[in-house]
């Protein structure tokens, strides 16, 4: 962190943490396996109007290497690391740092039943189009890539689930962090294939393993009687970069305001 000064004001300047940095380097990569997934979508179904299964077996490369990236990410979530954000690591007993308080906390825990009641119902009218022949293969690994983007601009810069349902004070605190895949992967349900199903199966086994640490180890959860979710301990720090943003867009917005205020004195004064 370093400070720069403004109008005889000292502002504090925070740098990228590693673990913000690997998130900003996530969502580019997603972005970019998106628009090729997209790219491949729009030419196979206006050029040779082939499904996306027929796809798989002629040219499988790029499914292929969408499958070993999210693989890889999902098998890294079971076992802790210090690249990875504190509100996944949270879990595992070497993150429980012990703060003497036995009072275990975590008002956004109902919550929880409201967004996996949301996200089912939300996803059950894709479903529903698909089984309808509305939709096809192709447009639920699409709905996938955006779902994997959003995961991330959840993270660096806005959340619904946190700002609507669960109201917690960041990531770090977040009841269902690692409920990100199984949600991500959601639409695959109805997209049978080893690849499709394995990538689902593997998703539900990180919500699963996150559900029974949880029910059996609460206090790991908790910022009450767990230090290392307290602020102080952060490894991610996104909250500053999120509170950065946050007084930039009201600055274009105060210059956007005052630009329209001009222009509408200049039109009263003609």
């Amino acid at each position: 962190m370093n400070t720069r000064e403004k109008g005889g004001t000292v502002v504090k300047k925070r740098k990228l943490t590693v673990v913000s940095a690997l998130h900003i380097t996530r969502l580019v990569y997603r972005s970019v396996l998106f628009l090729l997934l997209l790219v491949q979508y729009i030419l196979y179904r206006v050029r040779d109007g082939e499904n996306i299964r027929s796809i798989v077996e002629s040219r499988p490369v790029i499914l292929i290497i969408i499958w070993a990236v999210f693989a890889f990410e999902m098998i890294l979530r079971f076992f802790p690391s210090r690249y990875e954000s504190p509100g996944c690591q949270k879990q595992f007993a070497r993150n429980y740092i012990k703060s003497g308080s036995t009072d275990i906390a975590i008002p956004d825990n109902n919550a929880t039943f409201l967004v996996a009641l949301v996200w089912i119902v939300f996803n059950c009218v894709f479903g529903a189009l698909y089984m309808a022949g509305i939709l096809d293969d192709g447009i639920m690994i699409l709905l996938c890539g955006v779902y994997s983007v959003c995961d991330m601009i959840c993270i660096l810069f806005f959340c619904p689930f946190q700002s609507w349902f669960l109201k917690n004070k960041c990531c770090t605190a977040c009841r269902i962090y690692n409920w990100d895949y199984a949600m991500m992967f959601t639409p695959l349900f109805f997209v049978p294939g080893r690849f499709s199903w394995s990538l689902l199966a593997l998703s539900v086994a990180l919500l699963v393993r996150w559900e029974i640490t949880f029910y059996r180890h609460p206090e790991r959860f908790s910022e009450k009687t767990n230090e290392y979710l307290r602020c102080v301990n952060c490894t991610e720090k996104l909250c500053a970069h999120k509170r950065q943003l946050k007084i930039l867009w009201k600055r274009i917005e105060a210059a956007a305001a005052e630009r329209v205020r001009r222009l509408s004195k200049e039109d009263h004064t003609v």
